[in-house]
């Protein structure tokens, strides 16, 4: 059976650099990854990974668990994450947590079994014992990714978007909007407690306060969104423009707005948090707050590559931006 030794001398190369080309590194320039890919083709060479890991104590694999694998904002994010980590010669493992802690903790313990070199985590909530008990180790590097747990002391790739909800109240107000209110996420949640923060932020800069009524919690799940707008649309005086902080939630609300007769934004003004691709095809097309979903995922990777080999690695903070469309009104 042919080795990697052999590999290089049909190669005329070195045996790292055959090792480079195995792992997908970028620094391989593309007629010397030709050359070791014929010389293992012509040799029937098979890598072992298994033992490559063993004597270097690395698997080039990192784990990825995010909160909800059908939801467009995480499913785009996972695929800037593999995108970069192939980039930089890892592969990627994920597991979907579907919004649940003890799904979630599952697949932590999972992918530190197999083995991987390091954790991105988007947390369900802030209750998991495990994550603080993981990124206090010294073994596997963790990095939190979009949301995070307070308190913790791990990296934090992520998006500020209390400017863009500014925006958003801005723009509302000045479409004559002066009832507004909003389907929140979790508590438990570091986003969900951000999202409602900024907005109480912006009404209160434009002199507009929030009753009780106007504020509905929702999952980050369609349904929820549903059930929230359908409350907001009960009450005495509904609001006229409603903000929802995911966009499965606003997908929900608006389902539940078409399915009384009413229509957005004549009867209701509808936006939401994390543009997805859909928005542009809704009738009429969403406003959203959108933010650098592939920024953010190539970041996360950058930064536990970094944890890997050492280096400091501080937490990111990227910006989320207006995209105003119709559901608002013009």
């Amino acid at each position: 059976m042919a080795s990697i030794k052999d590999v290089a001398a049909r190669a005329g190369i070195s045996v790292a650099t055959v090792s480079r080309v195995l792992n997908d590194h970028p620094a391989v320039r593309p007629d010397t990854r030709a050359r070791v890919l014929a010389a293992i083709a012509e040799l029937g060479y098979r890598p072992n990974g298994v033992a490559r890991s063993l004597r270097t104590h690395q698997t080039h694999t990192l784990g990825l668990v995010i909160s909800d694998v059908l939801n467009p904002f995480f499913t785009a994010l996972a695929r800037a994450v593999e995108d970069e980590a192939r980039g930089q010669g890892y592969s990627v493992v994920i597991g979907n947590a579907d919004e649940q802690p003890a799904l979630q903790d599952h697949h932590v313990r999972t992918l530190l079994e197999r083995r991987i070199d390091g954790l991105l985590v988007s947390p369900t909530d802030d209750s998991s014992p495990l994550l603080p008990e993981v990124a206090a180790r010294s073994d596997v590097p963790v990095v939190f990714l979009d949301r995070w747990i307070p308190g913790v002391d791990a990296p934090v790739i992520r998006t500020d978007g209390r400017a863009a909800v500014r925006d958003l109240v801005a723009h509302l107000h000045a479409l004559g909007h002066r009832r507004l209110a909003i389907i929140a996420g979790p508590t438990t949640t570091s986003t969900g407690n951000e999202r409602v923060d900024a907005f109480r932020g912006a009404l209160a800069e434009f002199g507009l306060g929030l009753p009780a009524g106007y504020l509905e919690q929702g999952d980050y799940q369609a349904e929820s969104g549903r059930r929230a707008t359908a409350r907001f649309l009960d009450l005495p005086e509904p609001p006229s423009a409603v903000f929802a902080t995911d966009n499965l939630m606003a997908l929900g609300a608006m389902d539940e707005i078409r399915g009384r007769g009413l229509r957005v934004p004549d009867d209701v003004a509808l936006a939401a948090f994390d543009d997805i691709p859909w928005f542009l095809h809704t009738d009429p097309p969403l406003t959203a707050i959108a933010q650098p979903t592939e920024e953010l995922g190539h970041s996360a990777v950058r930064a536990l590559i970094d944890l890997l080999e050492g280096r400091a690695t501080p937490s990111v903070t990227l910006t989320a931006s207006l995209v105003p469309r119709r559901s608002c009104g013009e």
